[in-house]
């Protein structure tokens, strides 16, 4: 390839500003999750005890979905420039996103659904190892929470775009809250269980955090099944017209606007205008729409 022809090609990188970053954070609470997944299944095979055992288990639901999330960092990277994605790997994130948004709404129903049968037909709870179990549990998820928290809030640069964030890193952020949230109001209704004699309300408040991570969860799949059905940005698209279409010179016919990376759209504009206008003068136009990255324009005079 030449020079003058290399000087004139796109690339297509998309990665988020923060990637690598989040993806140490990420990889690190992986590691984490499973650490205390592994401590909880040994620790219930060797006491008996079906409360760390089924602790254990919900760990590793969730530490599969954040390995969704840490092996989607790691493919975008390696395959950033990778020809065979039209506009690179930006949205893969958002694919893992989505994934990581089913497995916890299959938790959540898993809770729900527990709840139900055990508020139906109360068992006898070990308050005490119980309580211990949540404990241990929030604090890991409140170290999970602080080592992706920075990376979570990185993506609330841009408040007018509520897609303009890494929903890689929110899913993953979002399982810690949902296993924080379980273990906050586990602890609550055991307290309860065990000097109040309120057996029902742990049952209850499984049925309260299931409902919740639902919510969550169906946020979650919403925000990125936008991203990867191309779903045009009504701010950006309203930008790019009112700094192209001005009365008598330029009107665009057609627009396409999506996302291809956590801080990074394309855009296709179709305009027609009066001969004293091209292309280029709209590409000038539009600079100031720094959300764009990739940009197309199709000029056709009248």
């Amino acid at each position: 390839m030449n020079a003058a022809h290399s000087a004139h090609t796109h690339e297509h990188v998309f990665l988020g500003s923060a990637h690598d970053e989040n993806a140490k954070r990420t990889l690190w609470v992986v590691m984490l999750t499973v650490v205390m997944m592994v401590a909880e299944i040994a620790a219930g095979a060797l006491t008996g005890s079906m409360a760390l055992l089924a602790d254990g288990f919900h760990m590793a639901t969730h530490a599969g979905a954040l390995g969704i999330a840490a092996a989607a960092y790691a493919y975008a990277k390696r395959n950033a420039s990778n020809s065979r994605y039209s506009f690179g790997t930006g949205k893969v994130g958002d694919l893992g996103g989505f994934a990581s948004a089913l497995i916890l709404a299959l938790v959540s129903l898993g809770i729900g659904v527990e709840s139900v049968m055990r508020l139906l037909q109360p068992t006898e709870v070990q308050f005490g190892t119980a309580t211990l179990i949540a404990v241990v549990g929030l604090a890991v998820n409140i170290a999970s929470a602080l080592l992706l928290g920075h990376g979570h809030s990185h993506g609330h640069d841009h408040d007018h775009d509520p897609h303009g964030h890494d929903n890689n890193m929110r899913s993953a952020y979002v399982h810690v809250l949902a296993d924080a949230l379980t273990s906050v109001l586990a602890i609550a209704a055991l307290l309860a269980g065990r000097y109040l004699g309120w057996v029902w309300l742990d049952p209850a408040m499984g049925i309260v955090g299931a409902v919740v991570i639902a919510r969550w969860s169906w946020s979650l799949m919403r925000t990125t099944a936008g991203v990867l059905l191309d779903q045009t940005d009504e701010h950006v698209a309203a930008e790019i017209r009112e700094l192209v279409e001005q009365p008598g010179d330029a009107t665009i016919t057609d627009l396409h606007v999506w996302r291809v990376g956590p801080d990074a759209h394309a855009a296709i504009v179709s305009v027609v205008g009066r001969s004293t206008t091209d292309a280029e003068r709209i590409r000038e136009r539009l600079k100031p729409v720094h959300e764009v990255s990739h940009l197309t324009v199709e000029f056709r005079a009248l």
